[in-house]
C-alpha cells in the first residue's frame, strides 16, 4: 500500500504520532489497551504487533496475557483463544 497511496500512509502515521502524544496514559498502558482492543476485534496480527511494542515499553508477560484475557467476558472465549497465542509470540519477539 505505501507505493500506491503514500499520502494516505503519511497521514496515518501522523495520526499515530498524535495518539502517542496524548497525555494521561503512559506508553506501556497505551500498548496494553491496544492489545485489548485488537483482541476485541479478533485481530491476532494486531495483538502480536502491539505485544512486541508493549514489551518494549516495559510490559511483563503477565500484563500482556492479562490484556488479552480481560476480553473473556466482553468478547468471548473465541476471541481470547484466537489472540492469546499471537500475544505470546509477540511478547517473545516473533513478528
Amino acid at each position: 500500500m505505501p507505493d500506491e497511496c503514500p499520502e494516505v500512509i503519511a497521514l496515518f502515521n501522523d495520526l499515530i504520532e498524535a495518539q502517542k502524544a496524548l497525555k494521561g496514559l503512559d506508553a506501556k498502558s497505551k500498548q496494553l489497551i491496544n492489545i485489548a482492543i485488537q483482541t476485541a476485534n479478533r485481530n491476532p496480527r494486531g495483538v502480536q504487533m502491539h505485544a512486541v511494542m508493549a514489551k518494549t515499553e516495559g510490559a511483563t508477560h503477565e500484563e500482556v496475557v492479562g490484556a488479552v484475557v480481560l476480553n473473556l467476558h466482553h468478547s468471548g472465549f473465541a476471541a481470547v483463544l484466537d489472540c492469546l497465542p499471537a500475544a505470546i509470540k509477540g511478547f517473545e519477539g516473533e513478528f
